[in-house]
């Protein structure tokens, strides 16, 4: 991975290197990374064909909004560029469809396009129901053809989830919890003086979590003289198989623990699956399914926090993308010691839904299930509406900070769309709308003047 330098906070240190840039890498196949999910964040600017030469035929995509949400139609202006000597004749159109693919809509225009000009399309598309859409604007001309892709929401503050929190979701927890608390924690922390560095004091910490399974992590503390100094707390939680280092950071207010749940980094003593098939593991059996251990392991990290001295136990912030966003707004739910919960782009999102919407984790989950005699999807879902984002984010209490790419093929827009409308605490979402399976540096600055202001570090 390349070095990271120059960021403005430690938050935007810390998001850059583990709960994005890595979580994309190892959970999106290599053919969705292909897919049209420009970098670029949200800004009044032009979409524009950014590889074209100033002599090409290009295309630029204008959005009627910063976030792409509308009340009842989306606005779009489609421009097309003609620096060559040739007319262009043709036809500009676009096609909306629904998240899982079905067409609802089409308009074509019938174009001619001067020489050394450019031809600017307005659209207004209708759709009437709630939710969120992608959309693919069209070009065929004598010399270019082009797709732009992209995806808007009408009205998603509307959106339910078609399935309800299981009954007994709480007690589930609540008895996990329980079993959790039976467990000595037997703390363990070595001081590592060779990843000591930049005035930072690196620790490795072991503890024992649900089973008794050994979890470790990486506490980073700035070195003081001030014996009663406390330090507020990052909680860095990791993307899909991902292995998080020690993080260090230039915030002299602020230490950091980053967690490698089992089966993940450092702690696959026991659970060492091949990463495709972590999602599935035990995943027949809710007492057994590996991510009630992993939540219990972000669970045992917070007694962790509370074990030190040094570490204001009431300043936790637990934050991660992909994996980790579902971890933090689990955790935080489940855990009111949390003071803030940062969740960007949060895996197992409206679970029920993502069947028949995306490829993964559906797919792995479907081959693992065709091996298992008796076991079906419909069980299989059954189980994971305890894991459910959505249903851990109705009991959040603690102010949260969601972000979320509109053109996420791992997490869909409408799924996370609905984690957020569970949420009763306060809550704030930023939006990207020409993004994929991330979030952009607007995201992270904001999270670090939200923690900061939040605790009081000035």
């Amino acid at each position: 991975m390349k070095k990271l330098v120059n960021y403005i906070s430690i938050i935007t240190l810390f998001i850059a290197f583990t709960g994005i840039t890595r979580a994309m890498a190892q959970v999106i196949p290599p053919d969705m990374m292909k897919r049209d999910t420009s970098t670029k964040a949200n800004d009044d600017t032009d979409d524009s064909d950014s590889g074209s030469n100033a002599n090409d035929i290009s295309t630029s995509l204008l959005t009627g909004n910063k976030t792409a949400i509308f009340d009842n139609s989306a606005r779009y202006t489609y421009i097309v560029k003609n620096p060559t000597n040739n007319i262009q004749v043709g036809r500009v159109s676009y096609q909306v469809f629904t998240e899982t693919g079905i067409k609802l809509n089409h308009q074509t225009i019938a174009v001619t396009i001067d020489k050394k000009s450019s031809g600017r399309y307005d659209f207004d598309i209708p759709e009437s129901k709630s939710g969120f859409y992608k959309v693919s604007f069209i070009v065929n001309v004598n010399d270019y053809d082009d797709t732009t892709r992209r995806a808007f929401g009408i009205r998603p503050g509307e959106l339910k989830a078609s399935h309800d929190k299981p009954a007994d979701f709480d007690q589930f927890w609540k008895e996990t919890k329980t079993e959790l608390a039976g467990v000595k924690p037997d703390f363990k922390v070595t001081y590592l003086p060779d990843s000591t560095k930049d005035n930072r004091k690196v620790y490795l910490f072991e503890m024992k979590s649900l089973g008794g399974l050994t979890i470790r992590g990486y506490l980073t503390e700035p070195k003081t003289n001030n014996k009663h100094k406390k330090f507020a707390v990052l909680l860095g939680l990791p993307g899909y198989q991902v292995g998080l280092p020690p993080m260090y950071g230039a915030d002299n207010d602020l230490a950091i623990i980053t967690l490698n749940v089992r089966g993940q980094g450092n702690s696959r003593d026991v659970i060492h699956t091949p990463r495709d098939e972590y999602i599935f593991y035990h995943i027949e059996d809710k007492y057994k399914y590996v991510m009630r251990g992993v939540i219990m392991d972000c669970i045992r990290a917070i007694d962790f926090i509370y074990s030190r001295p040094e570490l204001n136990h009431d300043q936790i912030l637990a934050s991660g993308g992909s994996m980790g966003g579902f971890l933090a707004i689990a955790t935080a739910s489940l855990d009111k010691r949390i003071a803030l919960c940062s969740a960007q782009n949060p895996i197992l999102s409206d679970v029920y839904a993502l069947n028949g919407e995306v490829n993964w984790p559906i797919d792995d989950i479907s081959r693992y299930v065709k091996t298992k005699p008796g076991l079906t999807m419909d069980k299989v879902l059954q189980n994971l509406s305890y894991f459910d984002t959505k249903n851990f984010a109705s009991g959040l209490k603690c102010p949260t900070l969601i972000g979320m790419g509109l053109l996420d093929p791992i997490i869909p827009p409408n799924n996370v769309y609905i984690d957020y409308n569970n949420v009763t605490a306060k809550k704030h979402l930023i939006i990207f709308r020409d993004l994929g399976h991330e979030v952009g540096v607007i995201y992270k600055n904001y999270e670090g003047r939200w923690m900061r202001d939040s605790f009081g570090l000035f």
